[in-house]
């Protein structure tokens, strides 16, 4: 009897089947369980980041802080866009491709454990210390130039594409090794770094708008994807919390500025949540797949702010602690900054995404920035943390409370100019 090998019925073992591209308009896709199980890697890489970076920030070391942050949230986002892309378009389940996921997996732990020494000597600012970093980024991307050989040996259709895919992933990968080698000093070290990292970013952009007319990918399945990355570093803020919550509990017990931490900390992840999936990403895409670029770069912005926001409180906790050697006033911006950026990213996102512009969210967004001027401005008056805190998690609540009572309505007409056009 013939094996069901469609969408609808997929069979049951992982043997070797052809990468022959997937249905980009297949019913009813999500997230699989290997997708899933990838993700949890991600978590430990933005959690060594965020910690990492909460060290020297609570130092006072803001340029190696931010430079390395930055750095470091790139190549955890760009390992997992290019591989959630590929797999959005190729994903057969089969037993290569999820060895090959495996083996992302293990590059992001070693990326991950080379995080305490590349921050480190971003410290000590004489050269910088990426080998283990680089290392465990080139085992991901060695892993996704296999899976892209493979595509274009099995879909003749789109075989230019994946082979361009190969060849600028394997190009920029020879040059992070030498980079290893080289040992420049620190100043040095940053313009080939740039360099690098327009050619990862070229790559994709250069293979889509090839003659083969781009990858398979689904619409809604990839805006689930970026979804459920953000839901990730979302938890960064809820462990910043926790551990913001453990300092106050500590130092004063179970108190008033205990439940002002957590209700702050608590509504500030939620609210970020809950304004990012505002966004009708899935249906614009499905209908718009050149628009995939710029809604999944600007992306970049979205995790930088957020994992950032986790690192912030983690912050906070060194200086409820009193160990910090900064004040709780520089404390709290390192939470408002981040949430800032969220707030200009997704209003910005939104605005491309629909490539149109509506004149009431500069309300709502001009609502929401004065919530954080507020947050601080209290602080610096001599409220606690946890007051400032409840305060910056107004930011998101002025969106909500504008897109549920009235801007529900204009994103519904905006859509349906969209979808008409």
């Amino acid at each position: 009897m013939r094996r069901m090998t469609s969408s609808t019925h997929p069979p049951l073992d992982h043997r070797l089947r052809r990468m022959a591209g997937r249905d980009p308009n297949e019913p009813h896709r999500a997230a699989t369980p290997l997708e899933l199980l990838f993700d949890l890697t991600f978590v430990v890489a933005f959690s060594q980041a965020g910690a990492q970076t909460a060290h020297l920030l609570e130092l006072g070391h803001w340029g190696p802080a931010i430079g390395g942050f930055c750095f470091a949230i790139f190549a955890i986002w760009w390992a997992w866009i290019n591989y959630s892309w590929l797999a959005s378009a190729y994903d057969n389940d089969d037993i290569f491709f999820r060895v090959a996921t495996m083996v992302e997996m293990l590059g992001v732990l070693v990326l991950a454990l080379g995080l305490p020494t590349l921050f480190h000597s971003l410290d000590e600012g004489e050269h910088i210390d990426i080998g283990v970093v680089v290392a465990g980024y080139v085992v991901m991307r060695v892993a996704s130039i296999a899976l892209w050989l493979r595509a274009a040996k099995h879909d003749p259709a789109r075989r230019r594409t994946a082979l361009t895919y190969a060849a600028v992933v394997a190009i920029a990968q020879v040059g992070w090794v030498a980079l290893i080698f080289v040992d420049l000093p620190l100043v040095a070290t940053i313009a080939p770094m740039v360099f690098l990292v327009l050619i990862e970013l070229a790559g994709p952009y250069i293979a889509e708008h090839g003659k083969d007319g781009g990858t398979p990918w689904h619409a809604h399945h990839i805006a689930e994807r970026y979804g459920l990355l953000v839901i990730i570093t979302l938890g960064e803020i809820v462990l910043g919390t926790i551990l913001a919550l453990s300092a106050v509990i500590e130092e004063q017990g179970w108190s008033v500025e205990t439940g002002l931490v957590a209700l702050g900390g608590t509504a500030l992840a939620f609210g970020l949540w809950w304004v990012y999936f505002t966004m009708p990403s899935g249906k614009v895409l499905a209908r718009f797949r050149e628009r995939g670029f710029t809604w999944g770069y600007g992306h970049y912005f979205i995790f930088v702010a957020l994992a950032a926001t986790g690192a912030g409180l983690h912050v906070a906790a060194f200086v409820i602690e009193g160990v910090a050697h900064i004040g709780i006033v520089q404390a709290l911006l390192t939470v408002v900054i981040p949430v800032g950026l969220f707030m200009v990213a997704l209003f910005t996102i939104y605005s491309l995404l629909l490539r149109q512009f509506d004149p009431f969210h500069l309300w709502l967004f001009a609502g929401s920035i004065l919530a954080l001027v507020l947050a601080v401005a209290a602080v610096a008056a001599g409220a606690s943390f946890g007051v400032g805190i409840l305060l910056t998690a107004l930011s998101p609540l002025v969106v909500i409370v504008g897109y549920e009572t009235i801007g529900h309505r204009h994103q519904a007409a905006a859509l349906e100019r969209a979808l008409a056009s």
